[in-house]
Parts: C-alpha cells; sequence; structure tokens
C-alpha cells in the first residue's frame, strides 16, 4: 500500500525551495583561522538554533504540533545564514551557490540526494550545477523525509518542558552537523561544472 504524504510535505517542500534559491549575505571578512572562526560561529547559531526550537516547542498539545514547521523553518534560516557566514570565512561567499546551500543544509538528512550534485575528487570537490527543475525534485524529496522525522518526533511535544528540552537539542547539534558539512566542503578547492545534464 502506498503511503499517504504527510500534509506538511508542500510547506516544507516549498520552504526548502525558497532557503536554497535566496543565499544571504555575510559580513564576514575572509579570517586567518578560518577552522576557529566558523567554529566560533557553528556554536552562536546552534545555541540560537536551540533557543528558538525550544521556544516554539513549549505550548503543549496540539498547540506545540502546530509550531513545527515555523521552528523547523526558522531553524534553517539561522542554519543558512551560518553557512554563508563560514563560506565567507573561507573566502567563498562570492561562488556560494544553491547547490552549496542545499549541499551544507541537508547533506546529513540523505547523502543519497546528493550524490548527483557535489562529487568528491580526491582533495578537489566538484559542485555540478543543478537547473531549477532539479531543485524543486530535490526539495520534495527532502520534504517527505523531513516530513517523516517530525511525524517521527512529534510525540515528544506532548509532553511539556521535556519535549521543549529535546527539541531544543536536538535543533543544537543538528546544526552542529550542518556546519560540520560546510567545513569539509569549503575548506576544500570546489570546482564548479556548468550545465548539470540529468535525465528527469
Amino acid at each position: 500500500m502506498k503511503e499517504n504524504p504527510s500534509p506538511a510535505v508542500g510547506p516544507l517542500t516549498d520552504a526548502v525551495l525558497e532557503l536554497v534559491l535566496y543565499i544571504p549575505d555575510s559580513a564576514e571578512p575572509m579570517g586567518d583561522d578560518p577552522v576557529a572562526r566558523s567554529q566560533a560561529i557553528a556554536r552562536n547559531a546552534a545555541r540560537n538554533a536551540s533557543l528558538l526550537s525550544g521556544s516554539l516547542a513549549l505550548p503543549p498539545g496540539v498547540l506545540g504540533w502546530l509550531t513545527m514547521v515555523p521552528e523547523l523553518v526558522g531553524v534553517w534560516k539561522i542554519q543558512a545564514q551560518m553557512v554563508a557566514d563560514i563560506s565567507a570565512v573561507y573566502g567563498k561567499r562570492t561562488s556560494l551557490g544553491h547547490e552549496h546551500m542545499l549541499y551544507c543544509l541537508f547533506k546529513h538528512i540523505s547523502a543519497q540526494v546528493f550524490r548527483d550534485v557535489v562529487v568528491r575528487v580526491g582533495e578537489r570537490v566538484v559542485v555540478r550545477e543543478a537547473a531549477l527543475k532539479f531543485l524543486q525534485m530535490e526539495a520534495q524529496k527532502l520534504g517527505i523525509l523531513v516530513s517523516k522525522t517530525m511525524l517521527r518526533k512529534s510525540a515528544t511535544r506532548f509532553v511539556p518542558l521535556l519535549g521543549a528540552v529535546s527539541v531544543g537539542a536536538f535543533a543544537y547539534f543538528d546544526t552542529l552537523e550542518v556546519a560540520k558539512t560546510a567545513v569539509e566542503l569549503f575548506e576544500r578547492d570546489c570546482t564548479i561544472e556548468a550545465d548539470m545534464v540529468r535525465a528527469y
């Protein structure tokens, strides 16, 4: 029997696509010690994501469940700014593209989704430019994956305070994981491969 998609899939898909199509600016200068600065940026972003996530998870019961999508989108925006800041620290802000953002934000959710977008070749990374249609397809896949995770975690929202602490901790470590992916990507030489060809 085919599994019915969660009603959150549509809004999540739209949110993912909006995130990767808009690249935040960054005031971070290129640093002499990009690793240390990236770690500081990551810790600050993780704290902010945890605070936002935990606060939105405080309402009990159904009200808490209704805040799940806004919470995720808010955390993703914090993470997107973090990725932009880390890229700037490594001197790669001007080359930061939609594919980089998509990869950094969601690679830890499903590496399989990105096998055609980012390819490691020795110490280099090849980033293949993707058409809008491809980005839309990937956003839909991620929307489905994230909605399934949401359903698994939704039970914690019916436990006041404990649920908020759990959700906040998840956002903290999730943000650090995004930062780790960003550092691993930007510390290597990146080659942009134009006009990615893919059969739909």
